[in-house]
């Protein structure tokens, strides 16, 4: 393994798994049913309303892909693939993995 220590990644991915699930705590709200209602809803903050929703929704998506990213990185630390590249084998530099513990592939593999 390649950059900090296995607990130290360990926790990192596992503190980054928390934020994640904070933040769908926190746009909870934006995701509920939009209320069309005319009488305690104008048009246009429906219309608001609607667009919150819809990007919350895609927020949620991006998190979720962040999530299996990072329970992926977890599942390498286990078991002991962690900080290598998953195209071509190689270490992943451990700058990268200090900017995106969840990295599984190298730059090179990265860029295509």
């Amino acid at each position: 393994m390649l950059g900090s220590s296995g607990s130290e990644t360990h926790e990192r991915l596992k503190k980054l798994l928390e934020d994640l699930a904070t933040d769908d705590d926190l746009g909870a709200g934006d995701r509920a049913t939009v209320t069309l209602d005319q009488q305690s809803v104008g048009r246009l903050s429906r219309m608001d309303a609607m667009q919150r929703q819809a990007m919350a929704a895609a927020t949620r998506r991006r998190r979720e892909a962040e999530r299996r990213r990072i329970n992926a990185a977890l599942a390498r630390l286990d078991e002991g693939e962690y900080g290598y590249c998953q195209e071509c084998g190689e270490a992943i530099a451990p700058e990268r993995l200090e900017l995106d513990p969840a990295a599984s592939f190298c730059i090179s593999c990265a860029r295509g």
